[in-house]
């Protein structure tokens, strides 16, 4: 039944052509991370991130529709918001069971700062058919396949999370997938102990979907990681072995 109802909420084979890019110069990007008003904490993981070298890789542009998939405290939508300017928009997506006291203080001033923002509790709200341009799910996908009582987050299929994405996707589209790597295995047990996945998972995953894998990037290859840690020990904390893929939609 809490399946169901999650589900409820949450949601409502071409060629690969793969390249594995070096880092990119930020070009315009630069602006969107530098811009005076944005809150230090998120500038803080900068550096770790590379948002503007990611960003650039992933090719949003000036005019984009886009998607922030499990938003957190919005670090990756404000940045979004920034570089999509006025002629685009950004939606925000968090269950509200996620969103605590000082994220709802977080993305509430977002939304004052950034008038192309908003915040979505509702997936299957906000995933129509044919309506975005660019989504970004930032060291999350792993999550659709966690599942947690004490945070009230019951285990779902990512298979239909991404069958909804598909269909929300304009023809062209692309998908921004940026995660921690994990071992290969029981993709659940490994989320559940590490909070990280294999990236030959979350290939299959997309191209079962549809999704074309275009390019993957070694912006945040980290081979001193360990990758039997979970991402929250402080020995790799915010500096995990991560792998980008940009997926994309078939025209």
């Amino acid at each position: 039944m809490r399946h169901t109802i999650f589900l409820s909420l949450l949601l409502a084979t071409a060629t690969t052509a793969v390249t594995t890019t070096a880092m990119a110069a930020p070009r315009d990007y630069a602006a969107a991370v530098a811009f005076k008003g944005r809150p230090a904490e998120a500038m803080a993981m900068d550096a770790g991130r590379k948002p503007a070298e990611i960003l650039d890789f992933m090719q949003l542009k000036p005019g984009m529709k886009a998607i922030d998939v499990l938003t957190g405290t919005g670090y990756y939508a404000e940045i979004m918001a920034q570089v999509v300017g006025a002629g685009g928009s950004v939606v925000a997506f968090e269950p509200q069971a996620m969103i605590d006291a000082k994220a709802k203080t977080d993305l509430d001033a977002l939304a004052a700062r950034e008038p192309n923002f908003r915040l979505t509790t509702s997936l299957p709200a906000a995933l129509t058919p044919n309506t975005y341009d660019f989504a970004m799910i930032h060291l999350n996908y792993h999550d659709f396949y966690w599942e947690s009582e004490k945070y009230h987050f019951p285990r779902i299929d990512p298979n239909m999370v991404l069958a909804s994405l598909f269909r929300a996707m304009k023809p062209g589209g692309i998908v921004s997938i940026v995660d921690h790597v994990g071992p290969a295995g029981d993709t659940r047990a490994i989320v559940e102990k590490l909070h990280r996945i294999d990236p030959e998972t979350v290939k299959a995953d997309f191209k079962r979907a549809g999704f074309i894998l275009e390019a993957q990037s070694d912006l945040l290859k980290t081979p001193s990681d360990d990758h039997t840690k979970i991402v929250f020990d402080p020995a790799v904390r915010g500096k995990t072995d991560r792998f980008a893929f940009r997926f994309r939609k078939p025209a």
